[in-house]
């Protein structure tokens, strides 16, 4: 089914050094961007991680040290790549947990604040499993009967993504083919950040989503105990999070 779109919308996904959105770093990024008229424009891009890639990321998506040694760091991509997302609206498999927050993060460490606050995120592996629960070479599989071979390298994975969506729109008729709508289906939280270290309660308010202060609004913890914004800002939180946690404490002070 061919998808309904406003805006382009881009299918991404990325191999890392690891699955931690604050430490590890992205050493390949794949794209499809699908245009409202249906035209697809799609890039792969090797990223130099500055860092050692591990024996166990290697394992799963086969990328070494020595194969991005002479690639350019994400810093140096980080104009061209803005480009490319700008004004996009974003799409993935377990996107909306790692890929999208990670993306920001890699961005924000490049000096760029990378704003997604008017795009729409599907996360085409949470519609997968509130219909059918398991991984995305079973959905690929399962919707388009076929196998996906080269599972885990990013161009891969995200034309099967692409794929499984567009198969999932014309297997369930409750699917709406829309990218709003879409995104109200995927998304499991509300969040004020990518992290989902807040989230929107049922009153629109800002609230935390961890810790002590689980289910507080914000701005009446930061009031009550301002030190614990000083907390966060040191604490291992993604810098998406304290840009985020900064905002709402800066609109406090214009108030």
């Amino acid at each position: 089914m061919k998808l309904h779109l406003k805006k382009p919308l881009i299918f991404f996904d990325l191999e890392t050094t690891g699955i931690s959105v604050t430490r590890d770093r992205i050493v390949q990024l794949g794209y499809i961007k699908v245009m409202p008229n249906g035209e697809e424009k799609a890039g792969n891009f090797f990223v130099n991680p500055e860092m050692h890639i591990p024996a166990e990321a290697t394992a799963v998506h086969h990328i070494t040290d020595e194969m991005v040694a002479d690639k350019p760091t994400f810093k140096q991509l980080a104009k061209q790549l803005e480009q490319i997302f700008k004004g996009c609206d974003l799409a993935g498999y377990n996107s909306n947990r790692f890929d999208v927050p990670l993306l920001i993060e890699e961005f924000l460490r490049a000096g760029i604040s990378f704003d997604t606050h008017n795009a729409h995120f599907i996360d085409v592996q949470n519609i997968f499993h509130k219909k059918e629960p398991r991984t995305l070479v079973a959905a690929y599989r399962f919707y388009c009967g076929k196998e996906l071979d080269g599972a885990h390298s990013a161009d891969c994975d995200i034309r099967a993504t692409y794929e499984v969506l567009q198969a999932q729109l014309d297997r369930y008729d409750d699917l709406q083919n829309d990218v709003a709508w879409l995104q109200d289906f995927t998304r499991m939280n509300r969040n004020v950040d990518p992290m989902g270290a807040m989230v929107y309660d049922d009153k629109d308010r800002p609230v935390f989503n961890f810790g002590k202060y689980k289910g507080r609004p914000v701005t009446e913890v930061l009031t009550k105990d301002p030190s614990y914004y000083s907390w966060m800002m040191n604490g291992d939180f993604a810098l998406s999070s304290k840009h985020e946690l900064t905002q709402i404490k800066l609109g406090m002070m214009r108030k």
